[in-house]
């Protein structure tokens, strides 16, 4: 199997995260889905060079993108901000974009049920068949009840999918999320089967793989039993220690902006060294490919 990586965790240079990649024996990234951050013609020059490849990207879903938000601008805006991402990955020569329909965080309903559902529906529509345009395929992502109030277990996501019902359409799972979500998560990977279009990978507690409790060499042999063979996403996501048993942090050597700062935050965590980053960034691959990958 392939393995990738999303670079939202660490604001820095792209320039600094390739290199990274490259020299602890990644295969690629998943970069960000903020278009308007990069360059995309230098982006794929680095990628070339250093003989990487760009598997695709995913939605930052921070305040106001949002598919199912109630008032019908920030509808349409989210749908030309995915467009734009999907823009960005074809440029890069990618073929998949994980797709969070509603912001990250908004755990409350500003409709009822079947109207939010209706509206994700429109909205996905939308997107995937922009994403046609470029061969790309989709995946809906769910999120655990604490990041989302919309789309948490990977039956919805197929829902979804189905009612969307556009050919260009699948599922990612995420093994965080799932370990929250599902009865049984190995099953929900089944269950997905050829569906699933990506796969994110961080340990129950979001560590890196082997960080936790996750077996992870019978999810690695569930996912090819299932028929998935494609990369592996790594998003651990480290908590920050806020109490006294902390280690003294190092300064982190890079800055965010503050929208970026504000997602990485509300996920738990914050900026860290390029040191400390690094050596969860080596752990990653490392218990993978240990355990199968």
């Amino acid at each position: 199997m392939k393995i990738c990586m999303h670079n939202w965790m660490r604001p820095e240079p792209i320039e600094t995260t390739i290199a990274r990649m490259k020299r602890l024996g990644y295969d690629g990234i998943q970069i960000m889905g903020e278009p308007r951050k990069y360059d995309w013609k230098h982006v794929r020059k680095l990628l070339d060079d250093n003989g990487m490849h760009c598997f695709g990207s995913v939605s930052i879903m921070i305040k106001g993108r949002d598919l199912i938000h109630a008032d019908p601008y920030y509808r349409e805006m989210t749908v030309n901000y995915l467009k734009e991402c999907l823009d960005m990955v074809a440029a890069l020569g990618g073929e998949i974009f994980t797709l969070v329909p509603s912001e990250v965080g908004k755990i409350v309903a500003m409709a009822d049920a079947e109207t939010e559902w209706g509206w994700a529906v429109e909205g996905v529509r939308a997107v995937a068949k922009h994403a046609t345009k470029h061969g790309i395929k989709i995946g809906l992502e769910p999120l655990n009840r604490f990041e989302t109030n919309f789309l948490n277990r990977h039956d919805q996501a197929l829902r979804l999918m189905t009612d969307a019902g556009e050919p260009n359409l699948g599922v990612c799972l995420d093994a965080f999320h799932i370990n929250i979500e599902e009865v049984d998560p190995y099953q929900a990977i089944l269950n997905t089967g050829k569906h699933l279009v990506d796969f994110h990978v961080a340990d129950n507690n979001r560590f890196p793989p082997g960080g936790g409790n996750w077996d992870w060499k019978k999810l690695i042999s569930t996912l090819k039993q299932a028929g998935y063979d494609q990369q592996l996403t790594v998003e651990f996501v480290v908590p920050l220690d806020r109490s006294p048993l902390a280690a003294k942090a190092e300064a982190s050597g890079t800055t965010a902006t503050e929208a970026e700062l504000k997602f990485i935050r509300d996920h738990g965590s914050d900026l860290m060294s390029d040191a400390e980053y690094s050596k969860y960034v080596e752990a990653s691959i490392k218990h993978l490919r240990a355990s199968g990958a």
